[in-house]
């Protein structure tokens, strides 16, 4: 297993190249591990011995060069471990964007203690700032808060070391980001979330039973009311639903790369026999040819338009408290497009793509399946109608996407 270099020595590049190899390692027993679909502590062990739960807070939330390791590499990352392993690539994702909540959230300084002493300590963050029913009661005592109730829709909630879930504080009204260690007797996760695809993102529901916070865990407001955020911590939304979009298009690129080997090898094989089930092999198939090049297209214009929405992302944490609301508004609508994009090339490729494989497809040893269940379990939680909707408000009538974190 590949070892993290000291942060001075290491680049996107460096990152990149260690992404490639633990994807590469998880590739070779993807399929029997989501058929069995063990929580997934071997695999954020394999990504903590690599160093890659560290990559966001290397050069301080991506607030610095945009070629550094910053959200950049992160995604980068992500994009490459999905490609290998969709579950696994999307629980680093969210771990990313959730071990940097408090930069949005929280003040500096706050934010600055939080992100050193998780990369001291290597911890995997898991959690959910959505909307998914009644969030937990945070209710104040003599030495801080107790949270109560249960948080659904919860991210790496079996395995992670720390967690960020909505609250809502006693008497405030407003949605609050708060930290919570799971280690806490009163933390109980419930594993109700037996759905057909992302069965290795360790997702579920949690409950809470008077379990202390501190005024630090407090990171703060979620609300989606005009003014309640900063510019800047608006940036949330973009810098979440971007591990969206390098997820998509992680799992597009996987199954397509797969289903092309496959064809490659099928087709030496035929040339091999005397029996050809059409006339010069598949490769020479017009309609897997057309099949081939409609879905390249599809995953090649979704890939640009995320290279856009991450640039702008970029720009915009260069900015940083100067940022204001119409450029988080552009970046927001940027990643929206990207997304909605993503989702329509990822669910497009994981059905058409095995239409030029044929019954053989359909065959478990392959694995194919779980690319088209884990990008459809994750488009059925995001809409695209939703980011649509927002896209064409902004066009038309100039209307600022509402914040909201997606699942």
């Amino acid at each position: 297993m590949t070892t993290a270099l000291p942060a001075q020595k290491t680049g996107h590049d460096h990152w990149l190249r260690i992404a490639r190899e633990i994807a590469d390692d998880l590739a070779t027993d993807a399929v029997d591990r989501e058929q069995a679909g063990k929580p997934p502590l071997d695999e954020v062990a394999r990504l903590r011995e690599a160093g890659l739960l560290t990559v966001p807070a290397l050069s301080g939330h991506g607030t610095g060069d945009v070629g550094g390791p910053d959200w950049r590499t992160a995604y980068a990352v992500v994009r490459t471990i999905s490609a290998a392993d969709g579950a696994i690539g999307y629980l680093l994702g969210c771990h990313y964007f959730l071990s940097s909540s408090a930069r949005f959230f929280a003040g500096p300084a706050l934010a600055t203690r939080v992100e050193q002493e998780s990369a001291a300590r290597q911890w995997c963050w898991g959690g959910g700032l959505v909307s998914c029913g009644p969030s937990p009661r945070l209710t104040s005592t003599a030495h801080g808060y107790v949270l109560d109730g249960r948080q659904s829709c919860v991210t790496g909630a079996g395995i992670a070391d720390r967690l960020v879930v909505r609250a809502t504080g006693a008497g405030i009204g407003d949605p609050l980001a708060v930290l919570v260690d799971p280690a806490h007797p009163g933390v109980v996760y419930v594993d109700d979330e037996n759905t057909f695809g992302q069965r290795l993102a360790a997702g579920g529901s949690v409950e809470f039973d008077s379990v202390p916070v501190t005024e630090d865990d407090v990171f703060g407001s979620l609300s989606a009311d005009e003014g309640a955020l900063t510019p800047f911590a608006g940036l949330a939304a973009p810098t979440a639903r971007l591990v969206s979009v390098q997820f998509c298009l992680g799992v597009a690129e996987g199954l397509l790369a797969e289903v092309r080997e496959y064809s490659r090898v099928a087709h030496s094989s035929w040339q091999l026999s005397a029996e050809q089930p059409w006339p010069g092999g598949p490769s020479r198939d017009p309609y897997v040819l057309s099949v081939y090049g409609e879905l390249t297209v599809a995953a090649r214009s979704a890939s640009a338009l995320a290279d856009q929405a991450v640039e702008a992302l970029g720009r915009g944490f260069a900015r940083g408290e100067d940022l204001d609301d119409d450029e988080c508004a552009e970046i927001a609508v940027l990643a929206s497009v990207a997304e909605s994009a993503a989702s329509r090339a990822v669910q497009e490729i994981t059905g058409r793509a095995l239409d030029v494989i044929g019954a053989r497809a359909a065959l478990l040893r392959h694995g194919f399946d779980r690319f088209w269940r884990n990008a459809r379990t994750h488009t059925l939680r995001e809409p695209v109608a939703d980011r649509l909707r927002e896209v064409g408000d902004y066009f038309l009538n100039g209307a600022h996407p509402p914040f909201t974190i997606p699942s």
